[in-house]
């Protein structure tokens, strides 16, 4: 009993023991913490580099070290990870073409010359060339993350596209946050579509992933062909005007090819649809409106038709460039409860949408909004159906909405939604009046040379056209063939009527009509299929007289 006992006393020693050294252990480490924790540690100014080596031919490769200031190490890795990433082919940023027609854009009072050259005309045909292939490789309906600006229609107006340039992209798009999406309409009406066609295609060039065009009714041969009911302010006048009629006309199919192939629709963070017109009807059961859009061919003429196009879905891409929101009235009277949709006031085929069309899209595809253009409105932004469709329109001249017109554009910063607008008292240095005190300086020739490109306003007809040398595309970049299609040769019908859309508002006298003759393109003498050488009216809402 007296050893056990022993033992036992022993081993409480000895527990005693390293209890004891156990607290001498944690007071000195908390001590030494606390040291660490008062003490301050003098930073480096200098960092090791390491990379590896190829060492050379039949040698392994080695990590080789060295020294670098801290604070230009982060700018070195960051220079060589930039410089060691792929440029491609395709960077167009400083290419001499963009170049060209950026310089174009920016004075265009100074390059005169160039705009009524033939190194213009070629610019154009290459220009339309890549621009066709980058297209090509869109779907019918692209998605874009906010921040988006979303723009209306332009018809050629320079100087409203000035404006946005100044104020929203002052310093380029390509260092201006957020996206750019363009509702169609880019052509027709304004004295200067031919720089805004180059001006928006150089953009797309450069900034594919960046700028979204979209397209609009006047992006189709049968409107912006109709030189009949446009005259002057016509797309096709105004390429034949510029270049003669040869090379004009295939400038102007060049334009048409990239038209065709120009995206439908976008969604702008899942969640707002941006359309020129307005929402389509639908086909058929099982697929949703958004399936049917990307069921649309990839190059498709729609007004008119080619061959392969099949009669549904060209009825889908003209509901989207055609459609207009119903009015109150015709919400009463014309509008199909079942469906909602009805026949539109520009007639000729056209449909109108109404708000049980608008909530079953909106329902249908989770949607909250529909961003549209395709109306003339005086404030730049209108807003229908219960704010659930916003107008953008983004040109204040060319419209009879009125000498305090504005031209307006959407910012969609994720769930918040800025207009912005131009003043009427807002001035820009690029477009003058006949009379202005700045044109006192320019000779006759001078003069009428700016009016011819839209760069002076109050037009006179004592203009004439300028006789162009043969287009020689020899010199021009290779480009793969584009594939042939044919435009329909049974005498299909556009999914619209021109003939009776003028009718109509011949009908209903509205000012905005103001010539005699209404013919479409369909229906004049056009060779469509020639080889393209490769190298204050307020109360009318409608945009002018057919959109």
């Amino acid at each position: 009993m007296a050893s056990v006992e022993a033992k036992l006393e022993e081993v409480a020693r000895l527990q005693a023991q390293i209890n004891s050294l156990t607290n001498q252990l944690e007071a000195a480490n908390y001590s030494a913490k606390g040291s660490a924790a008062t003490k301050r540690r003098q930073i480096s100014p200098n960092a090791v580099h390491i990379q590896q080596v190829d060492g050379g031919i039949g040698q392994r490769p080695f990590l080789q070290s060295r020294r670098e200031m801290m604070g230009r190490t982060a700018s070195i890795c960051t220079r060589q990870v930039m410089s060691a990433l792929p440029t491609g082919e395709n960077d167009y940023s400083t290419h001499p073409l963009a170049m060209r027609i950026m310089d174009m854009f920016q004075r265009p009072s100074e390059n005169l010359d160039y705009l009524n050259s033939e190194q213009f005309a070629k610019d154009l045909f290459k220009l339309c060339q890549k621009v066709r292939h980058v297209l090509e490789g869109e779907p019918r309906v692209v998605y874009v993350q906010s921040p988006a600006y979303i723009f209306g229609d332009i018809h050629g107006n320079l100087e409203d596209l000035h404006f946005f340039s100044d104020n929203i992209w002052r310093l380029g798009m390509s260092l201006t946050a957020g996206n750019f999406v363009f509702l169609g309409d880019y052509v027709d009406r304004g004295m200067s579509c031919l720089e805004v066609t180059a001006y928006l295609l150089a953009m797309k060039l450069q900034l594919p992933n960046k700028v979204f065009l979209l397209r609009g009714n006047h992006e189709t041969r049968d409107v912006n062909g109709w030189e009949e009911h446009y005259g002057e302010r016509s797309f096709i006048y105004q390429c034949r005007s510029r270049f003669g009629d040869d090379i004009g006309y295939r400038i102007w199919e060049a334009c048409n090819q990239v038209f065709d192939r120009l995206p439908l629709c976008a969604v702008v963070d899942q969640d707002i649809f941006c359309v020129h017109g307005g929402i389509p009807r639908p086909v058929g059961e099982g697929t949703t409106r958004v399936q049917d859009i990307l069921n649309v061919p990839k190059v498709a003429g729609i007004n008119p038709p080619y061959e392969h196009e099949d009669d549904d879905y060209q009825q889908v891409a003209s509901d989207c460039i055609w459609s207009d929101p119903a009015s109150e009235e015709q919400e009463q009277y014309s509008v199909d409860p079942e469906t909602g949709f009805g026949e539109s006031l520009r007639g000729g085929g056209a449909i109108c949408f109404g708000n049980k069309a608008v909530t079953d899209f909106l329902e249908q595809q989770g949607f909250s909004y529909i961003m549209r253009a395709h109306e003339a409105h005086a404030e730049g932004v209108a807003v229908s159906k219960g704010a659930r469709v916003f107008t953008v329109f983004s040109t204040s001249k060319d419209h009879n909405q009125g000498s305090q017109a504005l031209a307006g554009c959407i910012l969609v910063d994720g769930e918040k939604l800025q207009v912005i607008n131009r003043s009427p008292a807002y001035k820009n240095q690029y477009v003058h009046r006949r009379g202005s005190i700045s044109l006192n300086a320019l000779s006759p020739s001078e003069i009428n040379k700016r009016m011819r490109l839209g760069l002076i306003s109050q037009e006179d007809d004592e203009s004439s056209d300028e006789e162009w040398d043969d287009f020689d595309s020899s010199g021009s970049e290779s480009e793969d063939e584009p594939e042939q299609y044919t435009f329909s040769k049974d005498k299909r019908r556009s999914s619209v009527n021109l003939d009776d859309m003028a009718n109509t508002f011949n009908s209903m006298q509205w000012d905005s009509v103001h010539s005699a003759g209404y013919v479409s393109a369909s229906s004049r003498h056009l060779n469509l299929e020639a080889p393209i050488q490769e190298d204050e009216d307020e109360e009318s809402t409608v945009d002018g007289d057919i959109g």
